[in-house]
């Protein structure tokens, strides 16, 4: 379908931010166009096939704990889903550390686990119930502080921070001295005590396609590059469109060259290896942790927790680091992790994502504004938090603010009256 003259809304780009925006909107009955540059819907989120096996662009998972997951079908999605916990590796052995709320029989092995003492166990515990059950206005107040002065004042020890959160927060945060805000990592942490792990069936695409498809048909345009954008059109290589407000929905980067009033945030990375086993090394879906000698935060077997990952029962892993690495640099690491043959491994691709996601350094910017006023609006998780509920919150929050300024009509005594629609 070619792009309109004209319509109410356009929304530039086609991530989470944006077809969250675009939902509300057309539920709302809004005539709205989104205009994404790529082949597909759910910016970072993307997925291909490497020989039959689904690859996500970079390791991503999605969190049923995510406030806003209740925005999608979760059973169309058909999640599989990890064991909540990981796997810790001390020397030649590996300890099994899991939530004994939602795995009472790895309570034993997770005390037993080399975490340091049982007070700092306990220490573990207590952060995870502040994190999971306290208020999140009462999170967000507490003083704020980087998350390894956050973890040590919790006082869940060195050797934890050394083998569990530093490890495992460095695959989730994308950065391994565990500066982000502590106000961040409570969310974080908050949506793991509260919700489940997991990945969709036809892989991490999946979920912005679900949302596309609600936006309706012939109205999410691809292959359109915008070059400029106002409160009242967007121009791109295709032609320009009119419109009562635009959003811009895009990366942090791609929205500060189209609005200057948009600051660029520092962007996070990571390089995944995909390599292919004849079968999982492993009886359940754990993620295993990088040792402080390796490179590697992290390595899992993703066809564990997602069988339709693998389209003949080989077992299918992603290993993670930080910086740039080339597969032969970690090929015995992986192996390390996992115990098993170097010649086991066969590498099947490799993918290293330089925008993977903002940072999130204290002070935590949270709810940046999204109406820049004159119809323009900005959204994303840069506005949030840098994660799916981030983007998904922030396009909610854009969808509110358009509406009320579209739906409301003049009062009288020159107050506006919302109309339908209003949010």
């Amino acid at each position: 379908m070619p792009l309109p003259a004209r319509a109410e809304v356009v929304v530039v780009g086609a991530g989470l931010a944006g077809l969250s925006v675009a939902t509300r909107l057309a539920a709302a009955g809004c005539d709205v166009h989104v205009l994404e540059a790529s082949t597909h819907a759910g910016g970072r989120l993307a997925t291909e096939q490497v020989d039959g096996f689904v690859v996500d662009r970079g390791f991503q998972v999605f969190n049923t704990g995510y406030p806003r997951a209740a925005d999608l079908d979760l059973p169309a999605l058909d999640l599989g889903f990890f064991t909540p916990g990981a796997v810790v590796r001390v020397g030649d052995r590996a300890h099994r550390v899991a939530d004994p709320r939602r795995r009472p029989s790895a309570l034993v092995d997770t005390l037993r686990a080399p975490l340091g003492s049982l007070p700092h166990k306990v220490a573990i515990a207590a952060f995870s119930a502040r994190a999971g059950y306290w208020p999140v206005s009462r999170l967000l107040a507490a003083r704020e502080t980087s998350a390894a002065a956050h973890l040590e004042q919790a006082g869940v020890g060195e050797v934890a921070l050394e083998r569990f959160f530093g490890p495992f927060l460095a695959g989730v945060l994308l950065e391994d001295r565990l500066e982000t805000s502590s106000r961040y990592l409570d969310l974080l942490w908050r949506s793991f005590a509260r919700g489940g792990t997991a990945l969709p069936a036809r892989g991490i695409q999946a979920i912005g396609e679900q949302l596309a498809a609600r936006v309706g048909e012939g109205r999410v345009h691809h292959r359109v590059r915008v070059t400029a954008v106002s409160g009242t059109s967007v121009d791109s290589g295709t032609g320009r469109v009119r419109a009562d407000a635009v959003v811009v929905a895009t990366d942090p980067g791609t929205a500060a060259d189209l609005v200057p009033a948009v600051e660029a945030a520092a962007p996070r990375q990571v390089t995944t290896h995909y390599h292919v086993l004849p079968a999982s090394p492993w009886t359940e879906p754990l993620i295993v942790l990088g040792t402080p000698e390796g490179r590697l935060v992290n390595s899992v077997v993703l066809s564990d927790a997602q069988p339709a990952y693998s389209p003949d029962g080989r077992a299918l892993l992603a290993s993670n680091t930080l910086a740039p690495t080339r597969e032969a640099e970690v090929r015995e690491e992986v192996a390390r992790l996992h115990d098993v043959a170097t010649g086991d491994l066969e590498h099947l691709t490799t993918v290293t994502v330089t925008g993977a996601q903002p940072a999130a350094l204290p002070p935590l910017r949270h709810r940046r504004a999204v109406d820049l006023g004159g119809g323009l609006y900005v959204c994303g998780d840069h506005r949030d938090t840098p994660s799916i509920q981030g983007a998904m919150a922030s396009g909610r929050r854009t969808a509110a603010a358009v509406l009320r300024a579209l739906r409301s009509t003049p009062a009288p005594g020159g107050r506006a009256a919302a109309g339908p629609g209003a949010a």
